[in-house]
């Protein structure tokens, strides 16, 4: 057997083997019921506003500029 046929067998079963990962993730994916896709997306939905929310308190804290930034402004200042 030539190298360049067993190149394009392994290329073949390659794409075989792409294609039977692809329908086992389809098929895993219909399998829920439309309430469970909708509670799911409520969960991340939760998560993703409370992350949100977390930044935006952590952006809302005054800053004593004691960071990188802070001492950058003071080395501007002299």
């Amino acid at each position: 057997m030539r190298w360049w046929k067993a190149v394009g067998l392994a290329g073949a079963a390659g794409v075989v083997a792409t294609g039977v990962v692809i329908v086992r993730a389809e098929r895993r994916r219909r399998a829920y019921t439309p309430d469970q896709v909708r509670e799911q997306l409520h969960v991340r939905f939760a998560q993703a506003s409370s992350a949100g929310e977390a930044v935006e308190t952590a952006a809302a804290v005054p800053r004593d500029g004691s960071g990188s930034r802070g001492r950058i402004r003071r080395l501007f200042r002299r």
